[in-house]
Parts: C-alpha cells; structure tokens; sequence
C-alpha cells in the first residue's frame, strides 16, 4: 500500500486498494465436439498511486472497477484447460504492467466444479451436473518493488471441503474446571468443513522450481490427496493434532510449497440418547450439532521458506 496521508484535520490516509468482486465467469471451450466448462467466480484488487481519489475526488489515475470487470471477462478467452493458477497471474501481471498507476494486484479465483452427466451411452459430451461443494481457489499476487521489477507469489487452496470419519479420533485428558462438562471419549466421529491455502515458493511463479513452468494441476492434486490420506489415517487424539499432520504431509508431498495455513471447524456430531426408550446403541444414532462448534487453526512452515511478501494481504477475503 502507499505511503500514509495527511489531510487537513490531521487525519491520515494509512492505506486504501480498491477492485471488482465475484465477477462470474463462465467459459466454455469448444476446440472440440467435446466441450469443457470452467467456471469461476473471479474478484481484482489494485493497489497503487490512488491517494487523490480519497483525498480529492479525483479520478484520473483511477481504471474504473467496470474495466476491471471486463478485463477478467476477456482475459477467460487465455484460460481453456490451462491451471487457474496461470489465469490468475495473467490478470495480474496484466494490471500491474500495463496500467501506470498500479504497484500492486492481487487477484483471487474459486473454480466450481462440474462432472460430465451420465447417459446410458456414457459421459455426455456438452451435459454437465454441479459437481461437489469443495471449491479449488487460487489467489495471484504481483507487487512492484524498490528497484521496480514486479515479483509475483502465488497461494492455492480448497474452499469449503467437508471430511469425516466415523471412527479413529478420541479427545480425551484435557483441561478441566468447575464448569468444564464435556466427557472424555476414546471414540467419537470427527467431522470438519476445511478451509486450506498453500503459498508456492515465487521460483514457481517466475521459472518454476526447474527452470520449466510449474505443474500447478500436479501440486492441487497431490497437496489434497496428502491431507485427504492423513485425515483418513491419523488415530487422531485431538483435531490440532490432525492439522498438524496434514499440513506437514502437505510440504512433504509438494516440494513447491512453502506454507500452509489451515481452519477447520469441528462439526460436533453427539450420540443420541436412544436408553430413555429402552433401546440399546453403541455409537450408531448421533445428532449433528452445528453451532457452535470448535474452530481449528494451524499454519505451519518449511523451514526457511522465503517471505511471504503480499502473500496473505487481505483483498475482498472471499478466498
């Protein structure tokens, strides 16, 4: 952000960005008889020499939050079965090269998912259903330094990916107190809705870790299965145990990334009380229970890993 401003009754302007949010897009591809379909939900932010609009009115430096909006609708002609990851830095780099004012751009992207429909005669070819809730999210930051060259960092993620196991956690010997009423168990289910961000180390926005572009695709796919299998088969004693574990399995599996920064809500799910009807159960009728509920968060680093810059600046915070 810029440098503080001063006004008239001494207030001062200690930072200001502004951009277009939840831009919808949709993008069909149809190179083929066979057509694919991306859709994303896409919000800009800028950030650069915009103090006069605050202090003044006055919008000359300022590109209108609608040309934003267009840009991101003509930028989704590049994006056809590529990483959203390279989309995302495409947008930009855009504004931060091309549009004087900007120093800073940040651009985040939730791709939704679609699954091909099923006909007796196979996967559709142009049909689609809306595929699971989970959400990959990938948000590109590019920010002009001292010396004037822009360094782009890049954080991938899930949105809204909802796991549980029936078995396999316990929670048990913890602080207790004169109010403290919750029963230890050696068995209960554990349920989340996980909120997951990865930041990449910058080599693999600039040249990649080998000097070849980076395998995005390639780093989603194996950052999740890593956490999926830890979640699955970690004899969990305790939540923040299994985030602990599923983020170093993360940079375990993923050399590119540098760090990883999870939530996880505990979905409490309670055994009924089905003994005051004089029937007999051992862990098999619960009630889920959704509020309130336990809010886990871990984020964990390699060792050494470079600075995150802009990395984690909040922009709309959708993603």
């Amino acid at each position: 952000m810029s440098a503080p401003s001063t006004g008239s009754s001494g207030a001062v302007l200690a930072g200001h960005q502004y951009g277009k949010a939840e831009n919808r897009v949709v993008r069909v591809v149809r190179d083929t008889s066979r057509h694919e379909i991306r859709d994303l939900t896409v919000s800009t932010t800028l950030r650069g020499d915009f103090e006069a609009a605050y202090l003044d009115g006055d919008q000359t430096k300022v590109l209108p939050t609608d040309t934003q909006k267009n840009t991101v609708y003509a930028q989704a002609l590049q994006l056809a079965r590529g990483p959203v990851e390279e989309y995302a830095l495409g947008l930009a780099r855009h504004f931060v090269d091309d549009v004087a004012p900007v120093s800073g751009a940040r651009v985040e992207v939730e791709e939704h998912t679609w699954v091909r429909a099923a006909t007796t005669a196979g996967e559709h070819d142009h049909t689609f259903e809306r595929g699971p809730a989970t959400s990959r999210v990938s948000v590109a930051t590019v920010e002009t330094g001292e010396d004037g060259s822009a360094a782009a960092v890049v954080v991938g993620g899930l949105k809204d990916m909802v796991l549980l196991k029936t078995t396999g956690s316990a929670f048990k010997d913890f602080l207790v107190d004169e109010l403290t009423t919750l029963t230890p168990t050696e068995d209960r289910i554990m349920a989340t809705k996980l909120q997951a961000r990865w930041r990449f180390d910058p080599a693999c926005a600039a040249v990649g870790l080998d000097g070849q572009p980076y395998d995005w695709d390639g780093a989603h796919t194996a950052a999740r299965s890593a956490m999926v299998e830890q979640f699955a088969t970690l004899e969990s004693l305790a939540l923040q145990q299994t985030l602990w574990h599923m983020a170093t399995a993360v940079l375990d599996a993923v050399p590119g990334i540098v760090e990883v920064r999870l939530s996880a809500p505990n979905l409490h799910h309670f055994a009924y009380d089905l003994a005051r009807f004089g029937l007999e159960t051992t862990n098999e009728v619960f009630h889920a229970d959704d509020r309130p509920y336990g809010h886990i968060h871990a984020t964990v680093e390699r060792s050494g890993a470079p600075s995150a810059g802009a990395a984690w600046d909040a922009g709309t915070g959708l993603v």
